[in-house]
């Protein structure tokens, strides 16, 4: 026993299409989602949220696609120049 995490681009109802064969696409989705939790997400994806600007404009006008939030910057802030050492 554990746990398994699946992620598909494709409806359920598309399954048939992908394996050839609905038949074998039922029983194969009968048998996985028996105790299953299904998560659905929708929305831009994270992956090619900062590619936006490789895709082809045709693909792009219909993908949720958003670009990256700016950067948070991590860590200690820079040193600045001598000025601001105290000496004691």
């Amino acid at each position: 026993k554990g746990a398994m995490i699946l992620t598909s681009n494709r409806g359920f109802a598309e399954w048939g299409e992908v394996f050839g064969d609905p038949v074998v696409a039922t029983a194969l989705l009968d048998r996985l989602l028996h105790h299953a939790v299904v998560v659905q997400i929708e929305g831009a994806s994270y992956r090619l949220r900062g590619h936006a600007d490789l895709m082809p404009e045709h693909t792009r006008s219909h993908a949720t696609i958003t670009p990256p939030p700016p950067q948070k910057r991590r860590g200690r802030p820079p040193k600045s120049g001598g000025a601001n050492h105290l000496h004691g």
